[in-house]
């Protein structure tokens, strides 16, 4: 074994192997630390669970056919969903999401919007100036009457809500 020297570790090599290796262990560390806060809120794999309440249509009046209704989406879950549409086999045609928004410092107008957000653990409450389904009324509505709605959830899928014919007075959800 003549020319070939054995190899030895030396202080240099030691201390450049351990910092090599301490960079992935420490970002390990940091990750399942963070998953462990996580999943110790209770968020980790918790859907979205929508509820729907309050619900409120308006009756038509005059020569207007179109009317508004407003709900409250409530989500316990622990995932933001989003309402992508509202379905009735009371009316004909199809309803439509509207929002309100502002076009100058004193003037709104209500758009037709694609969603709703309906951020985890809050409540969104539909009225007026907000958030509403805009829909053709049946003019043979009477207020105190119920109409059955369908409300399609992005990850909650189909909830079935029940509103209530009431006068604007009284209200959005």
């Amino acid at each position: 074994m003549t020319g070939q020297s054995l190899w030895r570790p030396t202080r240099r090599r030691l201390s450049d192997t351990l910092l090599a290796a301490l960079a992935p262990v420490a970002a390990c560390s940091i990750g399942l630390g963070a998953l462990t806060t996580w999943v110790g809120t209770g968020n980790a794999g918790s859907p979205a669970e929508i509820s729907v309440t309050d619900g409120r249509v308006w009756p038509s009046y005059g020569d207007t056919p179109e009317t508004s209704a407003y709900f409250r989406l409530i989500n316990s879950g622990g995932s933001e969903d989003r309402l992508l549409k509202v379905t009735t086999t009371a009316v004909t045609g199809t309803p439509a999401l509207y929002g309100h928004r502002m076009v100058t410092e004193n003037t709104a107008t209500d758009q037709e919007i694609d969603s709703i957000a309906v951020p985890a653990g809050e409540t969104v409450a539909m009225a007026p100036g907000g958030f509403n389904v805009t829909l053709r009324a049946d003019k043979d509505w009477k207020v105190g009457e119920y109409v059955t709605f369908t409300l399609h959830f992005e990850h909650a899928g189909k909830v079935e809500a029940v509103a209530v014919v009431s006068p604007p007075s009284s209200g959005g959800a």
